[in-house]
C-alpha cells in the first residue's frame, strides 16, 4: 500500500476507489477486464491520485479482501464455547448485512473464489482450534469442520449471486441448526 498514514481524506479517496473497484467487478465479472483508467473514470479522480493509493487494480482487490478478512477473523473474536462460535458467526452476518450491497458486486465475479477459499480456510482454523478444546477425540473433525464451512461459504455466495431462495435473515438463523447437527455440542 502506497499512503501509510490514512488521513479522512485519504481514508475517503480509498473508499471512493474501493466502490469503483467494485461497481466494475459486477460488470466485467473478471477482475482482469477491469482498467485503472475505467476506474478512475468511475471514481472521478485523477490516475495521479489513483496511483497515490495504490499501484495498480490487484492492489485494489488485495486491499478489499484484507479488509473483508481482518474484520471477519480478526482476533478480537476469541472463540471458547459453542456460544461463542454462534456469537462470531452472528456477528459475520451482521458485517455482511451492513456491507450488502459491496459483497453483492465483489462475489458476482469468480476472480472471488481465491479470496473465500482463503476466508473459509481462515474461519475453518478459527473453527477447528476451538472445537479441538470442546471435542478433543473426534476423529474426522478437521473434515467436519472442512464441509461445515463449505456449506456456510457456498449458501452465502449462493444469496450473494441471487442464487438462492433463503434470505441472510434465514441463513444465519440456520447456522446453529447446522452446526448443531454436525458437531452435536
Amino acid at each position: 500500500m502506497k499512503v501509510q498514514g490514512l488521513n479522512s481524506s485519504s481514508r475517503k479517496t480509498r473508499n471512493l476507489i474501493k466502490r469503483a473497484f467494485a461497481e466494475l467487478m459486477n460488470e466485467k465479472k473478471e477482475l482482469s477486464k477491469i482498467t485503472v483508467t475505467e476506474l478512475v473514470k468511475r471514481a472521478e479522480i485523477t490516475r495521479g491520485t489513483f496511483y497515490t493509493h495504490y499501484d495498480d487494480i490487484y492492489e485494489v482487490a488485495n486491499d478489499y479482501q484484507l479488509e473483508t478478512i481482518e474484520l471477519l477473523i480478526s482476533d478480537e473474536n476469541v472463540l471458547y464455547t459453542k456460544n461463542d462460535i454462534i456469537n462470531y458467526f452472528n456477528e459475520v452476518f451482521e458485517c455482511l448485512r451492513k456491507n450488502e450491497e459491496i459483497y453483492e458486486m465483489l462475489l458476482a465475479s469468480n476472480d472471488s473464489l481465491f479470496f473465500l477459499q482463503k476466508l473459509k480456510k481462515m474461519s475453518g482454523q478459527k473453527l477447528y482450534f476451538v472445537l479441538q478444546n470442546l471435542k478433543p477425540n473426534e476423529k474426522y473433525l478437521e473434515l467436519d469442520v472442512s464441509f461445515f464451512m463449505d456449506g456456510v461459504i457456498g449458501q452465502i455466495v449462493k444469496y450473494f449471486r441471487s442464487q438462492s431462495d433463503n434470505s441472510l435473515d434465514e441463513l444465519q438463523e440456520n447456522i446453529a441448526k447446522w452446526f448443531d447437527k454436525i458437531f452435536n455440542c
